[in-house]
């Protein structure tokens, strides 16, 4: 029972009715505790420990699984929204809301409203003595730890670190890596220049026209 709200006889037996009911539901998969009535024999969170109508455990370890609230139209309220639905959706395990078939809207109004997380959301309604549960909201659980990435622009400017004899040798095969370069530029650029000045011709020296004149002569004289 809530310790802030003092339900009517009639409408607290018909709660403890449908705990026990989802007891059976729940029990196909998981161990359940429930502490209907004014009882406490499963606490959970605290401190102070909290007595959730169901509570959802593993078969071995006693590992809380999820945790139950089963609501009546006279607790689908703000005050017990913001003191039991979000303190059970602080638990970081499933937290499952039933409430009345008539209460659907506003307890999405209030878990909207005041950002609780819900995992599902289970309206109920009564069928002469039966009862029906019907699934109307179901949520993702959001993941608990999420995985811390470094950032990409680190990661890529980041150099590669290298230890031991075969990361210096690397480091200095680097360094000199510009110098071979240029060193090999030079030597490929001195064939080239040697070959450009073999093909240049030879430039002749020029007769005056004084050393013409005189042979001209002596040929005519012989």
């Amino acid at each position: 029972m809530s310790p802030i709200l003092v339900r009517p006889v009639r409408e607290q037996l018909e709660h403890d009715r449908i705990i026990r009911l989802l007891q059976a539901k729940y029990k196909r998969k998981f161990d359940v505790a429930i502490n209907p009535g004014t009882e406490q024999t499963a606490p959970v969170g605290g401190p102070p420990p909290w007595f959730p109508d169901l509570v959802l455990q593993s078969d071995r370890g006693r590992k809380i699984l999820g945790v139950v609230e089963v609501e009546t139209a006279e607790s689908v309220n703000h005050l017990e929204a913001m003191s039991q639905w979000a303190a059970f959706s602080r638990l970081r395990t499933p937290f499952h809301l039933y409430v009345p078939n008539s209460m659907i809207d506003v307890a999405r109004r209030l878990v909207q409203d005041m950002q609780i997380p819900v995992s599902e959301i289970w309206a109920y309604h009564v069928i002469g003595d039966q009862l029906r549960f019907t699934l109307v909201q179901k949520s993702a659980q959001p993941e608990l730890k999420p995985l811390k990435t470094a950032p990409v622009g680190r990661a890529a400017a980041a150099p590669a670190r290298t230890g031991g004899p075969n990361g210096q040798a690397q480091t200095r095969a680097r360094a000199a890596a510009p110098v071979a370069r240029k060193t090999a530029a030079k030597k490929t650029a001195r064939p080239a220049v040697r070959r450009a000045a073999s093909r240049k011709p030879a430039s002749r020296p020029s007769r005056s026209p004084a050393k013409k004149s005189s042979s001209a002569r002596a040929q005519k004289r012989k």
